[in-house]
């Protein structure tokens, strides 16, 4: 049973034959089929059943020359809405089977943000053409999480928050320049790093670490595409699955200066949700390029 297929409304899936019972459903009236040719008279192809707006299954697996459907696994999906960065990606495959994952360099977050590819077989179609070489191809993250806790936020002033943005661009364009080689830059993040520990010392004497710490974004355990992130929500929405009626939450957070989505069951998520709160949890991080049109 995958972990993350409670988090989009399938917290009563346990057994085998239920499991069986979904997978048949979905394959008999499947939303979208996309296909994508890996070798001579075989179809990689991608059956996805919806069950909100925003969630689903993904069944994968192959076409052989008799048109004969081979399953090879499934994923429980989540689509994130806009663009999350516009950074280069690359792109590598599993060993084990036919999935890919991505990885992107943003500056903002401060580690190589590794995710898994939801649209193989459009990136395998577009990679034979030559698109992934052009230059307007974006990346939308998206996560799944079954657990996560609702934390409130930072009383700041307008003048605090001027001040933080400022200083995000700052960092963020410091780090671009070190990343090229430039010394002043490494030795300018280098005395910040050691002023934020000497103040982050003396205040975690008197304050709790949240009260100091506004949002993280940190790998999580041995799978390179778990995280662990506290983020301020800015958005949020409540869907139902149309299967099994449960319930779950769509929220928009903004953590390290990077806006994506999370999908967590109504049941797994600890406190009240609301716009200007922060959610804190682990979570499972997808993401589809979007290749120009």
């Amino acid at each position: 049973m995958h972990s993350y297929l409670r988090a989009i409304g399938f917290s009563n899936i346990k057994k085998k034959k239920d499991l069986d019972s979904l997978m048949n459903f979905a394959m008999q009236s499947p939303d979208k089929k996309e296909m994508a040719e890996i070798e001579e008279s075989c179809l990689f192809t991608e059956i996805s059943k919806d069950f909100t707006k925003s969630v689903g299954i993904n069944i994968r697996g192959e076409y052989n020359e008799d048109n004969e459907f081979s399953t090879s696994y499934y994923y429980p999906y989540f689509k994130g809405k806009g663009i999350t960065t516009n950074e280069d990606v690359s792109v590598e495959k599993h060993a084990e089977k036919e999935s890919y994952a991505g990885i992107v360099d943003d500056v903002k977050v401060g580690v190589s943000l590794i995710f898994y590819l939801q649209n193989i077989a459009e990136y395998i179609n577009e990679k034979r053409i030559g698109t992934l070489a052009k230059q307007n191809i974006s990346i939308t993250l998206s996560a799944l999480s079954i657990s996560g806790t609702i934390i409130l936020p930072i009383s700041k002033s307008e003048k605090q928050l001027k001040n933080t943005k400022e200083a995000s661009i700052n960092r963020n364009t410091l780090i671009a320049a070190a990343r090229n080689g430039d010394e002043d830059a490494i030795e300018s993040l280098t005395l910040e790093d050691i002023d934020t520990y000497t103040m982050i010392s003396k205040r975690i004497l008197n304050e709790d670490v949240f009260t100091i710490v506004d949002s993280y974004f940190m790998p999580y355990g041995i799978e390179c595409d778990q995280y662990s992130i506290l983020g301020e929500i800015t958005d949020m929405e409540v869907e139902t699955n149309t299967y099994t009626q449960e319930e779950i939450y769509i929220l928009t957070l903004n953590t390290n200066a990077m806006t994506f989505d999370v999908c967590i069951n109504k049941k797994d998520l600890v406190g009240e949700p609301e716009i200007g709160r922060r959610f804190k949890g682990i979570i499972w991080m997808q993401g589809k390029i979007n290749f120009p049109v």
